[in-house]
């Protein structure tokens, strides 16, 4: 879609648009940028109870904290000099002194104008990036914590540099992390760089039980414990004037846990505050929990390896291989390649016979086969062809329902009892992902190969490491092919043959198309040998756009052959969208015309709605735009529609793009724009071959984008022909 600093409306309006859009949206008027309009995202941004009684005041009162980091020279110089301005990833501090927090923002001030191309004021558009900055950082640091893991540093040290990274990331938090002791029965410390040396020596040693402080009870429960005010906790009965002494007023406190279920020791979070979990810290404690865990385990592996070398080298090499696998495995990014990928790993090294069945559409599918290179060929394809029945039945269908290993001490049922294997018994491990269990890895156990602890321990560590990202690649790639087959239904399949007219399009999704873009175009017969055609965007992205998008081209092929202008149409079209009872969200920009061949070429009549304007290329290499603007459609009952007829001479041709293209960026974040656009047409003058014209398009936006957009392009080059 048009950025708002292109679309020639009020602040009302501008507002309006944006009221339920996830970005944050304010329309500043005048040079002193009074607040004329702004969507709820805005004042939730500023937040501490300043609201909508602020519109009509200027920015600097409105928010007073940005005064002295920059913002009024910025607004200045955009409504000054009409140029935009965009700030990527900009820390902001907003509220008031003792109540001020860090954002992060994206964002751009664009110059407004007014019908005569004045500048009227300035709209501001940004998103809050906090959350993907803090992920940033958050990875990073949990990668440094997992070198020294891997680099067997000391358990402390690991510990010590978990806890001082946590309240780096967030600075208000003070963490510890206890320890379960040889007993299991008491908490000993383990790491709390910030917290006072008296309260550490207090709790140092402190029993588990159900009313155990914050840490005490989250071991007892074996669950995560939240106690936003101490002084009103009866967990903290024992221990509460200790922690006043220490100034802690709120705790929570989440139960260290191995890949086994076994407690390991609890990781907490203070604050010197009462205050309720906040998402933020929620986020830290999982993912510190984990790598807790994980340096725990370690650690105690490490122990181990003192104990009995033989036994440590055994364990690294199962870590090791579940590592190396697991890394191979996430490395084929297509499913379901990437579980046979994960069964040819698993042989011979956990068994000779691997098979994995995945649930679909109600339906156990076997996805998977590998078999050891001595067994006879006949192996692979009798496992393969198992009725989906009798693996209901079997165990896999009760793993599937479980969740939970099973593991078979006799020869199973059916095609293995048919393989004239000496096969022992077999163990199915679930595939499990944010609590789905999705398939079953079955592995089969030999005389020769024992199915011992170590290899049941190996399969369930391989397929919990597996399981998620493959999966991530199942769901994506049922995603982004529901996705382009819904896009591919709201495209033409193939463009008409115009009688005096030669078409070419083009049609590209964001990113990795994984949802359904708003951008689309028809051309389609209308009486008296005219023809329709119609190109535009819908606001938004997915099943809602599809549906828009739908809702649209049917109106127009419904209507056109009935009605007797383009901007007929086009109200008729306005008409169906503010019909819906989701109308509020239905904004459309379009350019529907109306066509038929002529003796000197090709006669148009073309309304305009808020689109970008269509560029027409003379024989001559002259490139104009024939259409004057017009209001978008699904805003106003009676939106400002201008009908314009001209004729594509012999030799002509018409190019027209939706925003995507004009708004494509290079890695310094320009825009392609009109300028490079008509470069490009230009570049073509004596070519009437309309595919190729179109190539020169798209091949410049590939070439100033590097081949990378952020949003959906469309376009649609019309070539008129000699008369033969």
């Amino acid at each position: 879609m048009r950025r708002p600093a292109d679309l020639v409306a009020g602040p009302d309006l501008l507002a309006g648009m944006f009221a339920h859009a996830p970005v944050i949206f304010a329309v500043l008027s005048g040079p002193d940028h009074l607040l004329a309009g702004a969507n709820d995202a805005f004042f939730d941004a500023i937040g501490v109870g300043r609201g909508r009684e602020l519109l009509g005041r200027p920015t600097v009162d409105v928010v007073p904290e940005l005064v002295h980091q920059g913002l009024p020279a910025l607004l200045d110089g955009v409504y000054r000099d009409g140029a935009p301005f965009i700030a990527l990833g900009a820390g902001v501090l907003l509220g008031p002194t003792g109540k001020a927090r860090l954002r992060y923002y994206d964002f751009s001030l664009e110059p407004r104008l007014d019908q005569a191309g004045h500048i009227q004021g300035v709209a501001f558009v940004a998103v809050d990036v906090t959350r993907q900055r803090a992920a940033h950082k958050l990875a990073a640091e949990q990668q440094v914590l997992l070198e020294q893991i891997a680099r067997d540093a000391p358990l402390a040290e690991v510990l010590d540099g978990m806890c001082r990274a946590i309240e780096k990331l967030s600075p208000k938090v003070l963490s510890s992390v206890l320890l379960l002791d040889p007993s299991g029965q008491r908490l000993v410390h383990g790491a709390a760089p910030s917290l006072p040396d008296f309260y550490n020596e207090a709790i140092d040693g402190m029993e588990i039980g159900p009313q155990g402080g914050s840490c005490g009870t989250s071991a007892y429960r074996r669950e995560m414990v939240v106690v936003d005010d101490i002084a009103a906790s009866p967990l903290w009965t024992t221990y509460r004037d200790l922690a006043r002494r220490a100034g802690l007023a709120a705790c929570w406190s989440s139960p260290i846990m191995s890949s086994t279920g076994e407690l390991l020791g609890t990781f907490a979070m203070y604050h010197r505050t009462p205050q309720h979990l906040r998402e933020d810290d929620l986020d830290l404690s999982i993912v510190f929990t984990r790598t807790a865990a994980l340096a725990i385990e370690r650690h105690r592996a490490e122990q181990a390896r003192r104990q009995a070398h033989a036994s440590e080298q055994a364990l690294s090499s199962d870590l090791t291989f579940v590592l190396e696998t697991s890394t191979a495995v996430s490395e084929e990014a297509h499913y379901p390649q990437n579980l046979q990928r994960l069964a040819r790993l698993a042989v011979p090294a956990l068994g000779p016979v691997c098979v994995i069945d995945v649930l679909e559409s109600g339906r156990i599918q076997r996805v998977a086969v590998a078999v050891a290179p001595n067994l006879p060929q006949r192996v692979q394809a009798l496992l393969a062809a198992e009725e989906p029945t009798r693996l209901a039945a079997s165990p896999v269908g009760r793993v599937l329902a479980t969740g939970a290993s099973e593991i078979s001490p006799t020869p199973p049922p059916g095609a293995w009892q048919e393989l004239g294997l000496p096969v022992t018994a077999q163990v199915c491990v679930p595939l499990t992902a944010r609590g789905h269990t999705f398939g079953v890895l079955t592995l089969a156990a030999t005389a020769d190969r024992p199915l011992d602890d170590r290899t049941i321990a190996l399969a369930e560590a391989l397929a919990r490491t597996a399981a998620a990202g493959a999966e991530t690649t199942r769901q994506h790639d049922q995603r982004a092919r529901l996705a382009r087959d819904l896009q591919a239904g709201l495209l033409l399949a193939a463009l008409p043959d115009v009688p005096g007219a030669q078409l070419a399009a083009s049609y590209r999704p964001a990113g990795e198309g994984l949802d359904i873009g708003g951008d689309f175009y028809d051309v389609f017969p209308l009486p008296g040998d005219w023809w329709g055609l119609v190109i535009g965007d819908v606001c938004g992205r997915g099943a809602y756009a599809a549906t828009t998008t739908a809702l649209v081209r049917n109106t127009a092929r419904a209507v056109a052959p009935l009605l007797a202008t383009p901007s007929a149409v086009a109200e008729a079209i306005n008409d169906a969208l503010l019909a819906r009872s989701d109308s509020g969200e239905s904004f459309v920009t379009l350019i529907y015309a109306e066509l038929r061949r002529t003796r000197d070429g090709i006669a148009m009549s073309m309304v305009r709605a808020g689109h970008p304007p269509p560029l027409l290329r003379r024989a001559d290499g002259t490139v104009s735009s024939p259409s004057p603007a017009g209001q978008l459609l699904g805003v106003s009952a009676d939106p400002d529609l201008v009908l314009e007829s001209f004729t594509v001479d012999h030799g002509d041709c018409l190019v027209l793009v939706t925003d995507g293209i004009l708004e494509a960026r290079d890695q310094a974040g320009t825009f392609f724009g009109e300028e490079r656009l008509v470069a490009a047409i230009s570049s073509t003058t004596g070519s009437t071959d309309a595919q190729q014209i179109l190539d020169a398009v798209t091949g410049a936006v590939d070439a100033f984008t590097g081949g990378v957009t952020d949003d959906d392009q469309a376009a649609l080059v019309l070539v008129a022909q000699q008369l033969r």
